[in-house]
């Protein structure tokens, strides 16, 4: 069975809606979420979840806010939940402190796209391993057969390959690079593989798991929590679609 992973921006479209949408993803069938931390300078991220960071930011979301909302949904929520963001944030919290409420709260891993592989192994990654909090990292189809197998070893629960090398939600991403999926499939690889950047629908999801174990779509469903009122029906309706 593929596994469908749902990302949206905590604190959107309103501030204490977090809840009500991770809520919303279990009820509707994704198999794990992940929950991006707002942040000023998203430079992974194209326009729609740029906009749902200001958004969000506007709102008033914290760490300490997200930690509390998560606090929360902790025996409701049990899917698993992974936050996505960037390493200046947490740095501020504290990394430490972080992951200890990240374990408290029952996030199971953590995303941070700019966090260097050689950082993460000289100083945090013992500190991840103590809280048992995952973590995965992100490849491209320029990312060189040795250097995968490197982040791979590094990963734990899946690795983050992202469909080509753009950001989120580019119209142009080369969905379907069958070089580089099989590539991926050939590599005997520890995590499963989970395909990422540019899947809006159920063809994109269907096509990019026949050689990836997940799926995970962010800007088309962060789309629907920015641009419908009726947000909760549409974003079902839309999971549902996929599934």
């Amino acid at each position: 069975m593929k596994k469908l992973n749902i990302y949206f921006t905590a604190g959107v479209p309103n501030l204490d809606d977090t809840g009500k949408v991770a809520q919303l993803i279990q009820d509707s069938g994704a198999d794990m979420m992940e929950i991006g931390i707002p942040y000023s300078d998203p430079v992974a991220d194209g326009p729609v979840i740029q906009d749902a960071h200001i958004l969000a930011l506007k709102n008033g979301m914290t760490i300490a806010k997200l930690f509390e909302q998560l606090a929360a949904i902790k025996d409701s929520v049990t899917i698993p939940k992974v936050l996505m963001g960037y390493i200046n944030p947490v740095l501020q919290f504290g990394f430490e402190n972080f992951c200890k409420k990240c374990q408290e709260v029952g996030v199971s891993g953590l995303i941070i796209p700019d966090l260097p592989a050689y950082e993460f192994e000289k100083q945090y990654g013992a500190i991840l391993k103590k809280y048992q909090i995952n973590f995965s990292f992100l490849v491209t189809p320029e990312t060189s057969e040795e250097r995968i197998k490197y982040l791979d070893s590094l990963s734990s629960r899946f690795l983050y390959a992202v469909s080509s090398s753009s950001t989120t939600g580019n119209a142009n991403a080369t969905l379907k690079n069958d070089a580089y999926l099989d590539r991926l499939a050939s590599l005997n690889l520890k995590n499963p593989v989970f395909i990422g950047f540019g899947i809006k629908n159920k063809q994109d999801f269907q096509s990019v798991t026949e050689k990836a174990q997940g799926g995970i779509i962010g800007t088309a469903f962060v789309k629907i929590l920015l641009e419908n009122k009726n947000w909760e029906s549409e974003a079902k309706d839309f999971i549902c679609s996929i599934i």
